[in-house]
């Protein structure tokens, strides 16, 4: 049963990267795009670099506003890739290169993320911005290299202690969304294998999980007391 789920949640990644269904795949993920890309949208100019960029998820919606869009990764999913490093040692990856910088849940599988955070202010051109986005609630995932979980205080004051200037930072989602993420997992990566019933059950679960989660979300945790993450958007100083 594991690697029946396991197989049919990376066939559920292959075959819908690029769909526009995909951000209502879970509330988790329809909070990420409701409340980072909108942020990235705002923010991102000139040259980006997507650090940690896996399968480069947000290179469409981001590539018309910027003049290059460059990845890097430890292990490359993707032909977009340019560099191939390790997020706290990128020398690879000249002074002063990019406008923007993306760290998309990384930094809870970097193991000194403030080291990766400074590297990252190298790299940036004078004013350059960061994009970040990190979890506060979320399963162990990647193991064994899943390392930790980000208040809205302690992501601050690393962005500060490495020479960011925090412009904005604002939650994503909440506790609903962490637990309809795992029910959307499930029912969805158990039916994905059956013609028919896979696209019957992803209609249901966008309206009675995804987006009925991500709302309950907005309105009984105004105050985020418990966030399923954080977007941040820093300067380098």
């Amino acid at each position: 049963m594991k690697s029946y789920l396991k197989a049919n949640r990376q066939r559920i990644e292959r075959e819908l990267a690029d769909s526009r269904h995909w951000p209502e795949f879970s509330p988790a993920i329809y909070a990420q795009y409701r409340v980072m890309l909108p942020l990235a949208q705002r923010y991102a100019r000139g040259r980006l670099i997507d650090l940690g960029c896996g399968t480069m998820p947000y290179r469409a919606a981001l590539l018309a506003q910027v003049t290059a869009y460059d990845g890097l990764d430890l292990f490359p999913r993707s032909r977009e890739v340019r560099y191939i490093s390790d997020l706290e040692q990128m020398s690879v990856v000249p002074d002063e290169t990019y406008d923007t910088a993306l760290l998309i849940e990384v930094l809870e599988h970097v193991p000194h993320p403030w080291l990766a955070l400074s590297e990252t202010w190298r790299v940036l051109a004078k004013d350059g911005l960061l994009i970040v986005s990190v979890p506060h609630l979320s399963r162990l995932h990647d193991e064994p290299h899943d390392y930790y979980r980000y208040t809205r205080y302690g992501l601050r004051r690393l962005l500060e202690d490495a020479g960011f200037e925090v412009i904005e930072l604002v939650k994503k989602g909440g506790v609903f969304s962490f637990l309809g993420h795992q029910l959307s997992t499930l029912v969805l990566t158990l039916c994905w294998g059956v013609p028919g019933l896979r696209w019957v059950v992803f209609f249901l679960n966008r309206w009675l999980v995804t987006r009925l989660c991500f709302g309950l979300d907005g309105w009984l945790d105004r105050g985020g007391l418990a966030p399923l993450g954080y977007v941040a958007v820093a300067r380098k100083r």
